[in-house]
């Protein structure tokens, strides 16, 4: 009863790849019965809101398309907000194209662009597009030297060039294999390593996915609790936003991290630390039946 609003992520919450987490989707729908205004927030660019509505419903999440905020859609709609009229140089995926073709926003850079000979045959060879106006980075599977290098000359050489990215996620966690999935993170690093300069960030931990949902449907702070697997991303964007939080110890971070924390003296760390937490989102339903 001290919560109006739940907010949620998705990977590590939710689900693991196409697998309900423990009961997640009886939670949100209960709370939903509850009249708990629901909303999935998620960093992962790599879907639409049209894709993750069709996730959702397909994994038993009685969630409509106004309730999915997505790193992707929240930086169209930044572009949008801006009455921005140029192309978008982009590395990324398909969710994120969709979500700027929903704006009617122009972009390029779709798709590979592999390396073709030498470092010396790519300089002679690029041609910038003389009408891009803002480089946007969110996860792309075909990251490269070329893209990574035309996103740079782009944002160096067009005057009031734009700098945006969906995320800044350091890795992908995926249950039943030791191996570590590099994310959005640092494809992001890599430009901005090269310009000496940061992007503008549209996801978790940075306060503008809140404020969309915020303007967009008169949340209270106060009475809104931020749910997350991830401490730096889910967690400290409550805390950045004045929310209440709540960590599953389903997906990224785990006790240990936190004891780690707790223990220790960096006021980062505290910060990330949340307000309560539960084995999975599924533990909540045996305490609201």
């Amino acid at each position: 009863d001290s919560f109006d609003t739940f907010m949620t992520d998705c990977d590590g919450v939710l689900w693991s790849a196409d697998t309900v987490l423990d009961r997640a989707n009886l939670v949100i729908n209960k709370l939903r019965e509850l009249g708990k205004k629901i909303f999935l927030v998620t960093n992962n660019s790599t879907k639409s809101r049209e894709q993750y509505l069709k996730k959702c419903l397909k994994l038993g999440f009685n969630v409509e398309k106004e309730e999915i905020v997505g790193s992707a859609f929240v930086l169209a709609s930044y572009l949008q907000q801006r009455k921005f009229n140029k192309k978008v140089y982009m590395i990324g995926s398909e969710g994120l194209a969709e979500e700027l073709d929903a704006v009617g926003i122009r972009h390029i850079g779709l798709g590979p662009d592999p390396m073709v000979g030498t470092s010396h045959d790519l300089i002679d060879t690029v041609e910038l597009d003389p009408e891009v106006g803002a480089v946007v980075i969110g996860f792309d599977g075909h990251i490269s030297l070329p893209k990574i290098m035309k996103a740079a000359s782009y944002v160096n050489l067009v005057p009031d060039c734009l700098f945006l990215a969906t995320n800044t996620d350091e890795m992908f966690p995926f249950k039943g294999s030791n191996l570590t999935y590099p994310g959005t993170g640092c494809m992001v690093r890599a430009v901005e390593c090269v310009l000496g300069r940061k992007a503008t960030v549209m996801g978790k931990p940075e306060p503008l996915i809140f404020e969309v949902v915020q303007q967009q449907h008169q949340v209270e702070p106060s009475r809104t609790v931020m749910v997350g697997d991830r401490c730096n991303t889910d967690i400290l964007l409550g805390k950045n936003c004045g929310l209440q939080t709540l960590l599953v110890l389903t997906g990224v971070h785990q006790m240990t991290d936190l004891q780690c924390w707790v223990d220790g003296t960096d006021a980062a760390l505290h910060k990330q630390l949340p307000q309560y937490y539960l084995p999975s989102l599924g533990s909540l339903l045996d305490l609201i039946q």
